[in-house]
């Protein structure tokens, strides 16, 4: 079990999608963005008003029962959520449990008990200009989101959840990625984490990164 956290537009998803690609049938991924709370019976003037870049706003029960029972080799249930209108859609996923799941998220190693849950924990660092390039494309295209809404949104709630929330989760990471990370790291953890899967518990993930770096 894989985490990967940074802050907002840090990389995540694209190593996420990287790692998926490079396993194929042995992967799954989990996405903190799906186990956002429900605002369904807030008005949207009210949920406007919600800070959403900091931990409270996720269903922390509901995504350690899910990773519980991929862990556990049992299928779970994913919600499906929807950023335009901060509402959980009626439709759920079914997720079948494989031999690597990979979870990405903003704030994956500030509780103990989940922190505990995975094997690997990798932390991107990326400085805040990159970041807001990066959420700005995101959130006109796909969150139906105004460059100006953006901009304020990353100044007056985004930065300093980041500070708060998300940077001092790096001294649980036991892989620290640099903002220009590219394929060549990610076909380094690929190695290693397949490497840790191949031998089951007898070669910890961790070991096997340390290999991987030594090589």
């Amino acid at each position: 079990m894989v985490a990967i956290v940074g802050g907002s537009g840090a990389g995540k998803t694209w190593l996420a999608e990287k790692l998926l690609r490079a396993f194929r049938t042995m992967a799954i991924r989990v996405s903190l963005d799906d186990f956002y709370r429900d605002r369904s019976g807030l008005s949207a003037a009210r949920r406007a008003k919600i800070n959403f870049d900091h931990p409270v706003a996720i269903d922390w029960a509901s995504l350690e029962t899910a990773l519980n029972r991929l862990r556990n080799n049992h299928s779970t249930p994913l919600p499906c959520y929807d950023f335009k209108t901060h509402c959980r859609l009626t439709r759920e996923k079914i997720l079948q449990p494989k031999p690597i799941v990979i979870v990405d998220g903003l704030w994956l190693l500030r509780r103990p008990r989940l922190r505990g849950l995975f094997d690997l924990k990798i932390f991107i660092e990326c400085p805040s200009q990159t970041r807001l390039q990066r959420r700005l494309i995101r959130d006109l295209v796909l969150r139906g989101r105004t460059a100006a809404s953006v901009r304020e949104q990353f100044r007056e709630t985004v930065e300093p959840m980041h500070a708060k929330f998300v940077v001092p989760q790096k001294r649980w990471a036991d892989v620290v990625l640099p903002a220009d990370f590219g394929e060549r790291e990610v076909q380094r953890l690929a190695d290693a984490i397949k490497v840790a899967t191949d031998h089951k518990a007898d070669v910890p993930v961790r070991r096997s990164i340390a290999v991987a770096r030594r090589n």
